[in-house]
């Protein structure tokens, strides 16, 4: 059965079996089975023959994927799907081998040394245009810990063909072995350290295909080029096992997410453009991993400590990702005790930075903060520069979600509660369910 679509009021029919070539404005386009999307003018002016277009079947919203960004993606997993069946003859002391090389080269002074330079590149153009840049220098400290994850990867058992159920029957059993997936998609912003972090993958036999943020690309593909595919090809890996689909368009993302021969896609980020991803990989049948918008929270209870509650505020602070503390839930009973320690662990994280803090608090809660914090105005780093702001600001309850994207300036919420399953509510409520703790030294309230 074709596909019908309205133009100028006429119907239409489409054949299934022949490729879209041209777009007319004016054009809807069936979705959800029961919905009309009107492909918008600018998709209509831009798309040739060749080209995709896509309907996120959720919301309707039409996407355009150009036909060098098509078959870029494409190409790319089609070499994972190969090389994936090639990582069936791989033993795992291949897979630690690899892990172990790769550590080994981003030691070496001169590939990093050369690394470095494509991410100041790729720096100044993302400050050119405005853009943060909290995730994108590539540090020693983010070196060391992409070494010291390979190699923890490296010395981590496999899974692959580990027997977890073993049933016996009557004269036969039944075994249930554990193996790979297959071929995994992962978008990402732009922190080139989960280049390294996401080879993980390989560890049970998987194979990757990567698209990252366009401020980052050059720094991944240098890390690729001197150090992740000399990796592969030393230690007898296929070389396309891990692969990046080199196109700074976001279409690229779009695309690879919609192809049916990804095992598992997996999407880092923040807001509409991850629940998009999420929503092409559905529905084109394949299973999906998201990281939601809402950061991570941190509740306390009756028997917080004090000193350990401030100590964890302090670190979860030392810069912005996706796991950064961004909404902390206090009991009424341990403000008074609590809050204190909370705003000395905020300046403490700021002040390396040489930077103020922000906070959000809950209307409705303010009367529990400091007169002299909710008055006081300081200057804010953002993406843009340094901007007037007052220290506490107010925010409504319904917007407990939202996480904030900060530079140097440590950005968080503060919601005092009533009790700790009120705490436990707006948790479940409004957090994106991605990271969530609790300090507390009562074992039963964390179980």
């Amino acid at each position: 059965m074709g596909l019908y679509i309205k133009l100028w009021g006429m119907q239409a029919r489409i054949n299934n079996g022949m490729p879209l070539k041209t777009l007319k404005k004016g054009m809807t386009v069936l979705y959800n089975q029961d919905r009309l999307a009107e492909v918008p003018d600018g998709i209509v002016d831009s798309f040739k023959e060749g080209d995709a277009l896509l309907v996120v079947q959720k919301t309707g919203q039409c996407l355009h994927v150009p036909k060098q960004v098509r078959e870029l993606s494409q190409a790319a997993v089609g070499r994972a799907v190969a090389a994936f069946h090639d990582m069936e003859s791989v033993s795992n002391e291949h897979i630690s081998d690899f892990f172990e090389r790769f550590a080994s080269l981003l030691e070496d002074e001169g590939i990093w040394s050369a690394i470095l330079t494509a991410n100041e590149v790729d720096i100044q153009k993302a400050k050119d245009k405005g853009r943060s840049t909290t995730r994108l220098v590539a540090t020693q400290k983010m070196r060391a810990g992409m070494i010291q994850g390979l190699r923890g990867q490296a010395n981590a058992p496999t899974v692959r063909g580990k027997v977890v159920d073993d049933i016996q029957h009557p004269g036969w059993r039944v075994q249930s072995v554990q193996s790979a997936l297959g071929v995994v998609g992962f978008v990402f912003e732009g922190r080139p350290n989960v280049l390294a972090d996401a080879t993980g993958v390989l560890r049970g036999g998987n194979t990757v295909v990567f698209r990252i943020g366009r401020d980052a690309l050059g720094t991944a593909i240098s890390i690729m080029d001197l150090a992740l595919r000399p990796a592969l090809r030393s230690s007898g890996l296929p070389e396309d096992s891990v692969s990046i689909i080199a196109h700074e368009d976001h279409s690229a993302g779009w695309a690879l997410f919609s192809d049916p021969r990804l095992s598992l896609a997996v999407a880092r980020g923040s807001g509409a453009a991850v629940a998009t991803l999420g929503s092409l990989a559905a529905q084109s049948g394949v299973p999906v991993s998201l990281h939601g918008t809402g950061g991570a929270w941190l509740i306390t209870d009756e028997s917080t400590d004090p000193d350990f509650f401030e100590s964890v505020v302090q670190r979860s602070l030392d810069r912005k990702v996706c796991n950064t503390l961004n909404t902390c839930c206090i009991l009424k009973d341990k403000a008074a005790e609590l809050l204190p320690r909370l705003f000395n662990a905020l300046s403490a994280a700021a002040e390396p930075q040489e930077r103020s803090f922000k906070c959000h608090v809950r209307a409705g809660d303010e009367g529990l903060i400091p007169e002299d914090l909710r008055t006081k105005e300081v200057m804010i780093h953002r993406a843009s520069g340094a901007v007037k702001e007052k220290q506490v600001t107010l925010i409504q309850s319904d917007k407990l979600g939202t996480e904030w994207e900060w530079e140097k300036s440590p950005e968080i919420t503060i919601c005092i509660v009533s009790s700790f399953e009120e705490a436990l509510d707006l948790c479940n409520t409004h957090s994106p369910q991605f990271v969530a703790s609790l300090v507390s030294e009562d074992p039963d309230q964390h179980q």
